[in-house]
């Protein structure tokens, strides 16, 4: 049985709301383990999220599970929220996180990562892995412009050929010409 507190404490719904305002600046957050990991590898990979534009916040569950129910989070989390947990919140591109974590992991195998939030969606670890391999946004477009881009580029090489074709041979013909009056 549950032990209702009478007093609400300021300070546990300072940290809860602290912990809203950071998880509503984002949609995608990846859930780890970081049991094992030092002081040092856990600056190490916050300065590689931070360089992606991601955070990574130890925050304590609970708190993290009532910010999740407040900010209506779609999909159950709470089961990610269990042990410590350390969350990588991504701003942006969600796959560049993953991937930067799966690349911590070979480094530090003691980091684990337990499930994602990305959208609308609840990742297992396995599924966050396999998002992590996929081509990033970036890429995705570069690839998309590249395709587009090819017929017009050989358009252009086919229009070109013709007038250098033509000056070739006029040039072919003076040449011979020259030749044969000499």
């Amino acid at each position: 049985m549950a032990i209702v507190a009478k007093k609400i404490q300021d300070a546990k719904v300072a940290s809860i709301a602290s912990a809203k305002d950071a998880f509503s600046a984002s949609q995608d957050f990846i859930f780890t383990d970081y049991r094992g990991l030092t002081v040092e590898q856990i600056t190490n990979l916050r300065k590689q999220l931070k360089g992606k534009g991601a955070d990574y916040k130890v925050v304590k569950n609970n708190f993290a599970r009532l910010a999740f129910e407040q900010l209506s989070a779609p999909g159950e989390v709470s089961s990610y929220l269990k042990g410590p947990t350390a969350i990588a919140i991504a701003p942006r591109d969600a796959n560049e996180v993953a991937k930067i974590l799966f690349d911590f992991v070979k480094e530090a195998p003691v980091l684990q990562v337990k499930g994602g939030l990305v959208g609308k969606d609840v990742y297992t670890a396995q599924q966050v892995e396999a998002f992590s391999k996929l081509p990033s946004k970036l890429e995705l477009i570069s690839m998309l412009m590249s395709v587009m881009n090819g017929p017009a580029r050989n358009l252009a090489a086919a229009l070109n050929d013709v007038p250098s074709r033509l000056v070739r041979t006029v040039k072919a013909v003076a040449d011979k010409k020259a030749e044969g009056g000499s």
